[in-house]
């Protein structure tokens, strides 16, 4: 393969392994602060239990999104000169804003958060642990608006270079993608952790290491799936209807849609032939992909061979059904699971075993579905980096040759696999051994009962 094909896979490698860890540490701090919140309310062992455990796994969490991190930023100089040659102004400055505004409260709160339990008073650090959710959230609004721009670009001219410049920074912060985009963010983090609070706690239960913050925890992680996945659907439709609007070959390649009809039906399943132009073996539902896509059922879809530029088929269709039937399957297990808890008094040691085991399955089934949504964020835009604008053939290196791209991208396999399996085993040993992570650094609630009176 050329520079350009192995730089693609390399960033992919890169980005797939890196926003693991901000889908986690987005709400898991906001988690965290309403553990801290309940424990100062009720002085319960329980919350207080829940505070410490979730609070090391979220330190653990947002270090390797940050060292992972790190090695995007330099792929821009070594893999992707052009993009910044010809993009950097605008996203310089978007970086660096993550940088200045969310990084800097995050890093200068965090060990407050971490170490000043018995060092501060509790308002205090209440209010840290406040500052990096809301940092956390910050960072999350500075890269999705970069990312946002990429994907529907407005707020800027180009010069006869090729140089991309600012016209509006408000038109290019908040473009047309950017709202969707976000609160999908920020939903798809809420289950991610949702279900991983749910898997552990399943899990503890099943090991015999369950303790006083279990089923707090079970809980909390359930009532929030149940909302969010009902808030996503939503969200996901708005998505979409916006897609059509800005990327329609995005739209016909997720569906399918070789030519431009009405009455569309829904594919279920299906094999894309980009060669034939078909889709082989399909299962498709009559008129229910008009109605879905444009709310009405004979609403017209553009198929691909309208488009010049049109983005790899394959890769994009399967993902999306990925991404959605985890999305169902979320739904179904996150309703039923809250019943069955409801119903078992909120003690979830009186679940069957079977719907733990199908908890602690879904431990990570937020991040298939992040990485399958991102995969068709990111494959759809193709053939460009900024969309319409920027090439990704004219962005990538002419000078770094394709077997030095080759051979890193082979360490970074390594590297990830190594990092992501020591992460793995980390949360499965805390949750396996509880009883240091909850027992280590009591809170002060005489302390803290004395300032809230």
């Amino acid at each position: 393969m050329d520079a350009l094909m192995l730089s693609r896979i390399q960033f992919a490698v890169n980005i797939s392994f890196h926003i693991l860890f901000p889908v986690i540490s987005i709400a898991l701090s906001w988690f965290v602060v309403y553990f801290r919140y309940k424990t100062g309310k009720t002085n319960h062992e329980g919350w207080l239990a829940a505070y410490r455990f979730w609070t090391k796994i979220f330190a653990v969490t947002f270090a390797m999104g940050v060292v992972s991190g790190v090695t995007m930023s330099f792929q821009f100089g070594t893999n992707w000169p052009g993009f910044m040659e010809r993009a950097g102004n605008v996203a310089g400055p978007l970086l660096g804003y993550e940088v200045l505004t969310a990084f800097f409260l995050e890093a200068g709160f965090l060990g407050i958060m971490l170490f000043g339990r018995e060092r501060v008073s509790q308002r205090v650090h209440m209010a840290a642990s406040v500052i990096v959710a809301i940092g956390t959230s910050i960072s999350a609004f500075w890269i999705l608006a970069l990312d946002s721009w990429m994907q529907t670009p407005q707020g800027h001219w180009v010069d006869s270079e090729g140089v991309i410049h600012v016209a509006n920074w408000l038109q290019i912060i908040f473009n047309p993608s950017f709202p969707y985009r976000f609160v999908h963010m920020l939903l798809a983090s809420a289950l991610t952790v949702s279900f991983l609070l749910a898997g552990l706690s399943a899990w503890q239960i099943l090991k015999n290491t369950a303790h006083s913050a279990t089923s707090n925890v079970m809980k909390s992680g359930l009532t929030v799936a149940v909302i969010a996945i009902v808030l996503q659907i939503f969200v996901g439709d708005a998505h979409g209807l916006n897609t059509k609007e800005y990327q329609p070959a995005k739209l016909a390649a997720i569906e399918a849609v070789w030519h431009t009809e009405k009455n569309v039906p829904l594919t279920l399943f299906g094999w894309p032939n980009e060669k034939t132009q078909t889709t082989d073996y399909g299962v498709e539902v009559p008129y229910l992909g008009s109605l879905i896509l444009t709310h009405s059922l004979d609403g017209e879809i553009q198929g691909l061979s309208e488009f010049e530029h049109k983005p790899p088929v394959a890769p994009v269709f399967f993902a999306f059904r990925i991404m959605v039937g985890i999305g169902v399957l979320m739904l179904l297990v996150s309703w039923f699971g809250w019943y069955r808890l409801r119903k078992s008094r909120w003690q979830p040691q009186r679940l069957p075993r079977w719907l733990l085991y199908t908890f602690a399955g879904m431990t990570f089934s937020g991040w298939v579905a992040t990485l399958a949504g991102w995969y068709v964020t990111e494959i759809g835009r193709q053939p460009f980096l900024v969309y319409g604008i920027l090439p990704t053939a004219e962005a990538v290196t002419k000078v770094v040759p394709s077997g030095d791209v080759g051979l890193t991208l082979v360490m970074y396999l390594v590297l990830y696999a190594v990092m992501l399996l020591s992460y793995l085993m980390v949360l499965k040993y805390m949750a396996e051994h509880p009883e240091h992570e909850i027992h280590t650094g009591r809170l002060n609630t005489a302390d803290l009962n004395a300032e809230e009176q």
